[in-house]
């Protein structure tokens, strides 16, 4: 599998040597999914770091109506993980499936946990991770918050812009927390004006 979509993702913030990246590598884990393929399912134990290559996963909760309210998409070159599952070892509140068929690679979290003491920039790799990801998700909260759904969409199409087109409304529609039905006739009053 070709890494190197991964390994720029890396660059962008921190420079590896030669014997860091081989050894990043040797730790590397490839999966396919099939197109609405569960990758991790709510009561399960969220123990693998997940990094897209190909295709397109999401995460989201399910309500007790059966209403599913998407938390993230992740497109190439996009991470996902539940992560308070993942760090407390509690059973996962989300669940991540494949969009389309697609393609990722993964860290165990043993093998990621010591692949951060080994490797001290990758570890600072993670901490710009997260700190970028904190920050979208209290945009996000503010957004839902503060903005009427014309202006979530707007930012959902900013963050998003390869996905758009591909995404069925109904998922855009969770993100941003209104109904497909009212989506529809947003975009469509829009459009006409």
């Amino acid at each position: 599998m070709d890494n190197s979509l991964l390994l720029s993702s890396i660059a962008k913030y921190v420079t590896l040597d030669e014997q860091e990246e081989q050894y990043l590598l040797s730790l590397l884990h490839y999966k396919k999914a099939k197109r609405k393929q569960l990758v991790l399912e709510e009561g399960d134990i969220s123990s693998k770091v997940i990094f897209v290559t190909a295709g397109c996963l999401r995460s989201y909760a399910v309500d007790k109506n059966g209403t599913e309210h998407v938390l993230q998409f992740a497109p190439p070159g996009w991470w996902i993980v539940d992560m308070r599952s993942y760090i407390t070892g509690e059973p996962a509140r989300l669940n991540i499936d494949a969009i389309d068929d697609s393609e990722y690679i993964f860290f165990n979290k043993t093998d990621f946990e010591e692949l951060n003491l080994k490797v001290p920039k990758f570890e600072r790799f993670n901490r710009i991770l997260g700190q970028n990801a904190i920050a979208t998700y209290q945009h996000r909260q503010i957004d839902n918050a503060i903005f009427a759904a014309m202006e979530r969409y707007a930012n959902f199409c900013q963050l998003y812009p390869s996905l758009i087109k591909t995404l069925p409304q109904k998922q855009v529609a969770s993100y941003i927390g209104v109904t497909p039905e009212f989506l529809s006739k947003m975009l469509n009053t829009t459009i006409v004006k």
